[in-house]
């Protein structure tokens, strides 16, 4: 309502009768009805709790007065009309009636309340339309921006800024930028914008128009908008596409940051194209010529190259000569020793070293090498046969072990095998680890040379005489040696004789007198039963012994007159002692014997 309007006075109102006869008193019934009508028409209904227009009508410096066209005007404090500078009289605002009338009889208005309910208002209409709103981004928090619609802060997700990822947030701050809502939640004022979408929705069209125009075999411009450990993703244009890291270069790289870096431009060629799932595969070196195409002609078979190590496996390694022209050397081909090593002995990755070239086949892009060829072959050298002579002794380490022998490295690429006979003179070694184990050294002796076939026979024993010659004298048939049972079988018992040299038993022999078997650990008087010295082996028997009689001379029998058996005399003992002594021969000599081959053993297991 107009100040205007309010200052005229009702053109039937006799001010005269009205003061006469009392206020209101002087009319009659249809004449009040007449004015309360006509007074009705002039104000407008109004509703609490509910958004209206006001006009400015006064402005003080605290507060600022409205015309809502109600009976009275409303005062609202002028701090709720900052954001409007320059406000004067007559100006048109939103605002909320809080209550017609208090307690001191005033219309309590708010511009505050206006704004919020307004601002909602608008947020919904703005949704349920899908309308583009004009926003002001604010600030920045976790996870995205917060930005400002309708005078109420919106969240403005990181994933929803764009279609491509943004690092930087920053960058957005203070400036305006078109979002559509996207959600609103009530219950806790919070309302979600999107930017993304817009930019989908222009790029829809787009996108469109790049898959029905793809083909394999196209070449396309794109920009890097993400980087994995297995490829990048490239944009282009609204479609994205996966590089994958082994078509990034024909050589072998660790991570795709080492070519290629985020927000990137290059061209790359459509390698697949799956339409159900939109999946495009691209290619980037397939825009190059294979390496292999230009690889030098002078390379061949027998060339030298050098290179870098790019891979080292179990089998092998994998030098490149240059990127992605690759050879594989082999793990028997870095070394003339049959004694196959880990590769990691002889090379690491990103060695720069040289090779030879074993085989070729440029149409496979194949290509084996050889470092060990670099070096004479040890079995070839003319000063071999000399050098490893039967009978020269040598020192090596053992590199393996099998169950009929051991094979000992004498030098880088020479190996010779002795055989598990070949170990010792006296015991009779199972397995070549009861005697010795892998990278031990032991010296040997040349058996056998056979460079061209490349094998060596070697032997230990052999480092000292055979004592199976001096033991033939010793155990003789018939003689009789203290002996300890070291183990039981089901038929035989292993026996160790004087010396440290074994012997057998069968089981029946083992009686004693008593009728009894003799068990492990007993010691009891054993006789050679047979001496097979081409086989080391001497056959015993403690039975014979118990029942064996003293042999009598028949001629002194017959002179002798019969009477009952005679107790033994010192001399006859005397006689019985030299006899023993006779057959175990010289005892000086025997006990030289014992230290030789007690000193061998030590050197043996040494």
């Amino acid at each position: 309502m107009s100040k205007e309007k309010q200052s005229q006075p009702l053109p039937d109102f006799d001010w005269d009768k009205a003061a006469d006869k009392g206020f209101g008193t002087g009319y009659s019934n249809a004449d009040r009805d007449r004015l309360e009508q006509m007074y009705e028409t002039t104000i407008s209904p109004v509703q609490e709790k509910e958004v209206v227009k006001g006009v400015v009508v006064g402005i003080t410096d605290r507060e600022v007065i409205l015309n809502i066209g109600f009976k009275s005007d409303g005062i609202v404090s002028s701090n709720e009309f900052r954001d409007i500078p320059g406000m004067k009289i007559g100006d048109e605002v939103e605002v909320y009636v809080e209550n017609q009338e208090d307690a001191q009889g005033q219309l309590v208005l708010s511009r505050k309340k206006a704004k919020v309910i307004t601002a909602w208002d608008n947020i919904q209409k703005s949704f349920d339309e899908d309308v583009v709103i004009d926003a002001n981004v604010k600030r920045r928090t976790k996870g995205g921006l917060i930005v400002d619609i309708f005078g109420i802060e919106a969240f403005l997700p990181g994933s929803q800024i764009d279609v491509k990822p943004i690092r930087d947030f920053d960058i957005f701050v203070g400036k305006r930028m078109e979002v559509k809502v996207v959600k609103i939640n009530y219950a806790n004022d919070n309302v979600v914008v999107s930017h993304k979408v817009l930019i989908e929705k222009d790029l829809e069209a787009q996108r469109q128009q790049i898959l029905n125009n793809l083909e394999k075999g196209q070449v396309l411009e794109g920009v890097i908008k993400n980087m994995t450990n297995f490829g990048v993703f490239i944009d282009l244009g609204g479609v994205d596409g996966l590089l994958h890291i082994t078509d990034i270069s024909w050589g072998r790289i660790n991570h795709p940051s080492d070519l290629l870096s985020l927000d990137q431009k290059l061209n790359v060629v459509v390698l697949d194209f799956d339409e159900e799932k939109k999946r495009i595969s691209l290619g980037l070196k397939q825009l190059q010529s294979h390496p292999w195409d230009s690889l030098a002609e002078e390379i061949q078979v027998g060339s030298k190259v050098t290179g870098r190590i790019v891979n080292v496996a179990d089998y092998g390694a994998f030098l490149e000569i240059k990127p992605g022209v690759e050879g594989l050397i082999h793990v028997s081909e870095m070394s003339w020793s049959q004694h196959l090593r880990n590769p990691q002995e002889f090379m690491n990755v990103n060695d720069e070293i040289s090779a030879v070239v074993l085989t070729l086949d440029r149409q496979e892009r194949k290509m084996s090498l050889g470092i060990k060829q670099l070096t004479e072959d040890p079995w070839t050298q003319g000063s071999l046969k000399e050098k490893y002579a039967i009978g020269t002794r040598h020192k090596g380490v053992v590199r393996n072990l099998t169950n009929f022998g051991l094979f000992i490295e004498l030098e880088e690429g020479i190996d010779g095998l002795v055989h598990v006979s070949d170990l010792s003179w006296t015991k009779k070694i199972k397995h070549p680890s009861d005697f010795v184990k892998v990278s031990d050294e032991l010296e040997v002796v040349v058996l056998e040379l056979d460079a061209d076939n490349r094998r060596l026979a070697l032997g230990h024993k052999q480092l000292e005489e055979n004592p199976w010659d001096t033991f033939e004298s010793i155990f003789e048939v018939g003689s009789v040696h203290k002996s300890t049972i070291v183990a039981k079988g089901d038929k035989f018992a292993t026996l160790e004789l004087p010396y440290g040299i074994e012997g057998v038993a069968a089981i029946k022999n083992l009686a004693k007198e008593d009728g009894t078997l003799a068990e492990v650990g007993e010691s009891l008087d054993f006789t050679v039963l047979e001496f097979l010295k081409d086989e080391k082996k001497i056959v015993l028997t403690h039975s014979k012994v118990t029942k064996a009689a003293p042999a009598v001379d028949e001629k002194k029998e017959e002179r002798a007159p019969k009477a009952a058996p005679a107790k033994s005399t010192p001399s006859s003992d005397n006689s019985n002692k030299d006899a023993e002594k006779s057959t175990f021969g010289d005892l000086s000599v025997l006990s030289a014997l014992k230290e030789q081959m007690e000193e061998s053993e030590k050197k043996g297991k040494k």
